[in-house]
């Protein structure tokens, strides 16, 4: 029997389902990018059409989430070579699967989302014991005393696709809060210009919610150094870098991969935090 959807699709928590869908139908395509059987799994098991999302998003966008994903994953991978008991946190995790690509039984991992999108997840993933969920705004600092962590050991939080959906006073104030918590913390999400949020905003209007709308962008990474003196680093990686494009993807999306990366438009952001 097929899991009924019950999540709101006008609201930001309905773009859940639009990573997953990415996920699961293009790691079919390249598995050497990703290999989410996790999100295969949990598509073929929904009561929910996603042809629309299909014929939304089209194979570039398909292509982006999956390379969001993998390199997400490879940032935590880099960290937890350095960190191997480090503790992570997804923010605004939706249906993130990646724990089960990069446990490597040391770890500590948090979901953070809002708890409609909790109570959803883990309808489909169940917690375990080092991979458990926070059900609580990004904004409700009240969520720094659920992480328990080792200081020494390391914490990365990180976050895809999530942080579009915020504006800038929001975003200072929390990373101010962030900051001053956790010492030492590094964060890794992915960003856009203010150019290339206006194109994304267009498109998520075509899946007819109107309750998703993206504000925060980064033409550069200045403006996130000045939120707070505890922010030591700030550094822009763009976001197709050092991926193989194929014969098989069409040219038009090779060319918005190749244009995009030209102009800087997509990126991914690396902040760390100052040590006590």
């Amino acid at each position: 029997m097929k899991n009924t959807l019950t999540l709101d699709m006008q609201s930001v928590q309905g773009t859940m389902l639009l990573p997953l869908w990415g996920r699961a139908e293009y790691s079919k395509k390249n598995p050497e990018i990703l290999d989410d059987q996790k999100a295969i799994e949990i598509v073929e098991n929904l009561d929910f059409d996603f042809s629309e999302i299909g014929r939304n998003f089209g194979e570039f966008g398909g292509l982006c989430y999956i390379i969001r994903a993998r390199k997400i994953e490879d940032k935590i991978r880099d960290f937890i070579k350095i960190h191997p008991k480090a503790t992570i946190v997804n923010i605004g995790s939706g249906l993130d699967t990646s724990f089960s690509r990069i446990d490597n039984e040391k770890i500590h991992w948090y979901n953070l989302d809002m708890p409609d999108a909790i109570e959803f997840r883990q309808s489909l993933i169940p917690d375990s014991e080092r991979n458990s969920c926070i059900a609580k705004s990004f904004f409700d600092q009240s969520w720094f005393d659920d992480i328990v962590y080792n200081k020494e050991d390391g914490i990365l939080f990180v976050s895809g696709g999530v942080l579009y959906y915020f504006k800038d006073e929001e975003l200072q104030e929390i990373f101010a809060a962030m900051a001053k918590r956790f010492p030492g913390a590094e964060v890794y999400f992915d960003a856009e210009t203010k150019r290339a949020i206006a194109f994304s905003n267009r498109m998520v209007k075509k899946t007819g919610n109107k309750g998703a709308m993206m504000y925060f962008y980064v033409n550069d990474g200045k403006k996130i150094k000045n939120w707070s003196p505890n922010i030591q680093e700030v550094e822009c990686i763009r976001y197709f870098k050092d991926v193989k494009s194929k014969k098989s993807w069409l040219f038009q999306s090779r060319m918005q991969m190749f244009m995009l990366d030209k102009m800087r438009m997509m990126k991914f952001v690396h902040v760390k935090f100052k040590s006590e």
